[in-house]
């Protein structure tokens, strides 16, 4: 199965949910896009890495990476290798020198090592036909449908209302307005309807 290499694009926080953020994370030689919601702790652990901050004592990430690199344990890469039901699933590919084995994290973990370990981040096309998000889709215009858009303010917790097309032009909105929490909640309304077809 062929793997796609994905680099952190940018991160942002929550507007609707208390103390999450939403990681975004494109594809290398691609516009797809992969917003990942996460806690505030891993949030910061991944911040902290991207602007190199040093902090006074070691964080748990930053412990954990003195650890492996103690007995001589290396992360060679990153596969977020599952998404279902809305939540991402990873695994770190650990090397000792001699055996390489795949070790079970979460997604917000296993970005925050990767930044640490400097190794690559990759996916699997399936997942991102499943989650990632188009940034150059283009919609035709539609009067009604952008007073329809304007209503996801008011009611974006009833997304059933919506048509496969107009849930597509609210993602790429949600996307372009760096809404990533909205979007991911929007992407996973698409993703149900699809599978239930």
């Amino acid at each position: 199965m062929n793997k796609l290499r994905l680099e952190i694009i940018g991160m942002s926080y929550s507007q609707s949910q208390s103390g999450a953020y939403a990681i975004i994370l494109g594809e290398q030689e691609g516009k797809r896009r992969l917003p990942i919601i996460i806690g505030s702790f891993e949030a910061q652990a991944i911040a902290i890495e991207i602007e190199k901050i040093k902090t006074p004592r070691p964080l748990t990430h930053d412990l954990f990476k003195s650890f492996a690199e103690a007995f001589h344990i290396e992360i060679k890469e990153v596969i977020i290798n599952k998404f279902s039901e809305g939540v991402f699933f990873a695994v770190l590919v650990c090397s000792d020198g001699h055996t390489e084995r795949e070790v079970d994290s979460r997604t917000s973990d296993a970005i925050a090592l990767a930044l640490r370990f400097n190794c690559p981040i990759y996916t699997y096309e399936h997942i991102m036909v499943a989650a990632g998000i188009i940034m150059d889709e283009e919609t035709p215009d539609s009067t009604s449908q952008e007073i329809r858009e304007e209503s996801l303010e008011i009611r974006d917790d009833d997304l059933t209302t919506f048509t496969i097309t107009e849930l597509q032009r609210l993602l790429k909105k949600a996307v372009e307005g760096e809404e990533y929490e909205k979007a991911s909640r929007i992407r996973d309304e698409i993703s149900k309807r699809k599978r239930e077809t």
